[in-house]
């Protein structure tokens, strides 16, 4: 995909490449003797700095597209650019160092390291990466702070409640500060209330921090905070 323009608060803006493009994706699985068809040429573009919903019914391929997206998963056929570069023919290690510094994901379910207080929590990421132990906590605590955790950073996730453990897990995905951030029903688990407060954290990021993000949702209210809503019929396409 060549340049394009998009729109961001009513300003046309002039992108050479999206920030992802899924071109041609396909992706199945085999059970027994079958053959199980979840993507079948999906195509998808996200420009930097844009929020997206992907809205589809349960199990057309909403979260394995987005597995795709962030390299978690390799694809059957199709590929899959970030930043113009094709992905197909990198070695694991590099899909790996992008994974590591350009995406970040978020998921239903937090997926936090329970032996660890919330603060160890986003601190590994980062040490993972090679920053200091002393940097990595003075990053944290102040992530966990701008998202209201202050007084809560040595709890274990058992401690906190679900929007709490919920805002971890997004400090954890930002803690290395991505371009891109991929969340998977990321209110799901959630009740109205503390899905709209992870939805305004999410719109923060997005607005303030330029964050690319491309969340799955079953929820029309929360899809329509975002700038484009992408849907997904029987894994043919997206539109």
């Amino acid at each position: 995909m060549n340049e394009a323009v998009r729109e961001r608060d009513g300003t046309a803006i002039k992108d050479k490449e999206p920030a992802v493009f899924l071109h041609a994706i396909e992706r199945r699985y085999h059970q027994g003797a079958g053959t199980l068809e979840i993507l079948k040429g999906a195509e998808l573009a996200v420009w930097s700095g844009q929020s997206v919903a992907l809205i589809a019914p349960s199990g057309v391929g909403k979260s394995t597209l987005l597995h795709i997206a962030g390299l978690l998963e390799h694809p059957d056929g199709g590929e899959v650019y970030v930043d113009g570069t094709a992905t197909s023919s990198l070695s694991d290690a590099e899909r790996t160092r992008i994974r590591r510094t350009e995406i970040g994901f978020v998921y239903q379910f937090h997926h936090l390291l329970p032996e660890f207080s919330a603060i160890e929590n986003v601190m590994l990421p980062q040490m993972i990466r090679g920053l200091s132990r002393r940097d990595a906590r003075k990053r944290s605590d102040e992530l966990l702070g701008y998202l209201g955790l202050k007084e809560r950073l040595e709890h274990r996730p058992a401690q906190l409640s679900g929007g709490e453990q919920q805002r971890v897990a997004i400090a954890r995905a930002v803690a290395n500060a991505p371009r891109i951030l991929l969340a998977d029903e990321p209110t799901g688990n959630l009740d109205l209330t503390m899905g709209e407060e992870i939805m305004s954290i999410l719109h923060d990021l997005n607005a303030k921090d330029g964050t690319t993000i491309v969340m799955v949702t079953h929820d029309e209210r929360f899809a329509r905070q975002t700038d484009r809503i992408i849907r997904l019929f029987d894994g043919r396409q997206v539109a």
